[in-house]
């Protein structure tokens, strides 16, 4: 029997970050100009941050042609001068730029983390081992 050729295992890392800053944007249209947008501005821009670490992870380099933006548009630290329309439009285009970049953006995992066999470390046949014994005493080969 033979078996199929090992093909490198992928993980969405930036899936969730990707439609929490989506969902956080698009929520705060209401909130551009006020006082509570700062907190705004440090989440989108933290996200946009992580979501960089797992392009490069991913080696998805374009996606960090609007990642990067994001996480300057939107800095806290030294906010740029811009207008409250142009902001709610950079919203929206935040918005599109984080969720299809956490869709797209796929970081490989070793195979020692890749399904059971890495979660339970490498045996087979669920968290018992060889040579423990099963149910009824008899103890199960391999």
């Amino acid at each position: 029997m033979s078996r199929p050729a090992a093909q490198p295992s992928f993980a969405r890392l930036a899936l969730a970050p990707g439609i929490l800053g989506g969902i956080v944007l698009l929520a705060s249209l209401a909130l551009i100009g006020g006082d509570w947008y700062i907190w705004v501005r440090f989440a989108v821009a933290i996200l946009a941050l992580i979501m960089c670490v797992f392009a490069v992870l991913g080696k998805s380099y374009w996606w960090l042609i609007g990642l990067v933006p994001v996480a300057v548009v939107f800095n806290p630290v030294w906010p740029l001068p811009i207008g409250d329309l142009w902001m709610r439009l950079l919203s929206l285009a935040g918005t599109v730029v984080l969720i299809a970049a956490g869709v797209a953006i796929k970081v490989p995992v070793g195979e020692e983390k890749a399904g059971p066999q890495g979660r339970y470390g490498g045996r087979q046949g669920g968290s018992r081992g060889a040579g423990r014994p099963g149910p009824g005493g008899t103890r199960s080969k391999g």
